[in-house]
């Protein structure tokens, strides 16, 4: 599985405003409304339901916010690069300004698993993330989360 079949340029955001992690998810499920049609609402509510279990917040800068919804085809991908870093209540207790977002299908099972280790091998990356904070442009951003996985080994 490769990060691009799961995000499309639509579902990254290159400067995303927000001052709480409650912002960013309400954001984040906004984007997420767009690319694939399901209720914001329900989107932000899974994250959140999600969120009470345990914090998404990895460490590093890096959130990997994610849940399972029945009406989903396939699993999609939110990408956004926060303006400024934000708590996140991540399990370092560092600020987090990098947030990919995964949805899978309520019967995704080990896909789901598969697309959460495949963003969190890239996102561990050190250099990905340095070129990713270091940009403010969708476009690039989109082709560096997309041109590193050729980089590294599949899941």
């Amino acid at each position: 599985m490769e990060i691009s079949d799961l995000l499309g340029i639509d579902a990254v955001v290159s400067n995303l405003s927000v001052t709480s992690k409650k912002q960013a998810l309400q954001e984040l499920a906004k984007r997420a409304h767009t690319v694939t049609g399901l209720d914001e609402r329900l989107i932000f509510d899974t994250l959140l339901e999600r969120e009470r279990l345990g914090t998404t917040g990895v460490g590093n800068g890096i959130a990997i916010p994610h849940g399972k919804l029945a009406d989903l085809g396939r699993l999609y991908g939110v990408f956004a690069r926060l303006e400024k870093p934000i708590d996140f209540d991540a399990i370092d207790e560092h600020p987090v300004d990098l947030v990919f977002l995964l949805l899978a299908p309520e019967s995704a099972g080990a896909d789901h698993l598969k697309a959460l280790a495949r963003v969190s091998r890239l996102l561990r990356d050190q250099g990905i993330c340095k070129k990713l904070r270091g940009s403010d442009n969708a476009d690039a951003l989109f082709a560096l989360l997309t041109d590193a996985t050729t980089n590294h080994v599949a899941a």
